[in-house]
This record gives C-alpha cells, structure tokens and sequence, in this order.
C-alpha cells in the first residue's frame, strides 16, 4: 500500500454519501396544461412496495448511470413517455434517506403531446394525475415531525471507547409534509421533494 493506491481511488471520485452503497432517482415532471403548470403524479399499484401512495416516477440507479439517465428509463419503463419528449430543467437538492441512500430528483418539463400517449405500465403504476403548481402554492402543505433517537446495542463498548453508558448520543427528526384537499394523499417523501422545490421557487423569486 502506497500513494499510488489513494490517488487511483481517489482523484476522479465523485464525493457522495459516506457508507451509502445505494442511490435512487425520480423524474419531477412539470406539464403545460390549458390550467397552467402542473406536476405530474403516479400512484403506485397495489402489488409493489408501499401500495396506493402517491409517488413521482424513478427508482434505484443502476450501476454507471446518472440521476438523469436512471429518471428517464424508469419513466419511460412506468409511464411509456419516451425521453425525446421530455427536457430536462436542472438537478434540485438530493435526500438523504434513513436507510443510508441518496435520492436525487430529476426536475424536468413534459411535451404536451407526452400527457395524451401516457401508457402505465399496471404492475408499477396504478393511476396517474396532475396537480396545478399554483394550487400548490395556494395551499401548503402542514410539517409534521417525529424524533430519530439512537438505540445503542448493549454491548456496545464503552470503556473501549472512554465513555460513560449515559452518553448523550445525538437525536434528530424527520419532516413529513402531508398536503390536504386532493384526490389521493400527498405525504412523506414526495411531499417534501414537492414543497421544497417549490419553496427554493417562492425563495428566489
């Protein structure tokens, strides 16, 4: 073991999250319509993980690809919408999942003919709806939160370490956003890629 052996490693790394081995993307479609900008929503179907929740296309990067290329297959894998018909807008903040992954959001606008040759793949998507960014705005979501306490093992080792058992391990919390008023619950993770996007619009205008 040498330099050489740090410097292959390391100087064409692309910094990520420290013990993550596993990173996901979802496309954040936004869509011209004759009511103004909306986003577009799927609602999983009912023999996946986490059934009849509102969710935005995407799921787990394989391995070479970028947030980009892995929205855009697995929008057009869920919702038949060919990647020529979309354009992509830029890369918002990532997520820091509790499970130790990343999630990147892809924000991304829609052709208007894209809307008319939807084709849900019915194993992954059980329906699809478009929700104005205004009434968004118009209606924030309510911040709920719960506490992330830290369960130590009991045989962690203390003495090894030169701390006492009542160490004050460090809590947190996490946000849960749930947006009221429409016609399937909007909560949990797409909810907060949803209003922070939009918050970072409201903050910069």
């Amino acid at each position: 073991m040498d330099l050489s052996n740090f410097y292959r490693a390391y100087h064409d790394h692309k910094p990520g999250l420290l013990g993550s081995g596993r990173e996901y993307a979802v496309l954040v479609p936004l869509v011209e319509t004759a009511q103004g900008l909306c986003l577009l929503y799927e609602v999983r179907s009912a023999g996946i993980r986490q059934p009849h929740e509102v969710c935005f296309p995407g799921g787990r990067m394989e391995s070479g690809e970028t947030p980009t290329f892995c929205a855009l297959r697995e929008t057009q894998e869920e919702l038949g919408i060919l990647p020529e018909d979309i354009t992509v807008l830029g890369l918002p903040d990532f997520l820091h999942l509790r499970s130790e992954a990343l999630m990147h959001p892809v924000l991304a606008c829609l052709d208007s003919s894209a809307l008319r040759h939807i084709s849900p793949n019915p194993d992954e998507v059980a329906d699809t709806f478009l929700i104005s960014v205004q009434w968004l705005l118009d209606h924030p979501p309510t911040l709920y939160r719960y506490p992330l306490r830290p369960m130590v093992e009991p045989d962690f080792p203390y003495d090894e370490v030169h701390i006492s058992p009542a160490y004050p391990w460090d809590d947190g919390q996490m946000e849960v956003p749930v947006y009221r008023g429409l016609p399937y619950p909007l909560w949990g993770l797409t909810a907060r890629i949803t209003y922070y996007l939009l918050k970072n619009i409201q903050d910069k205008t």
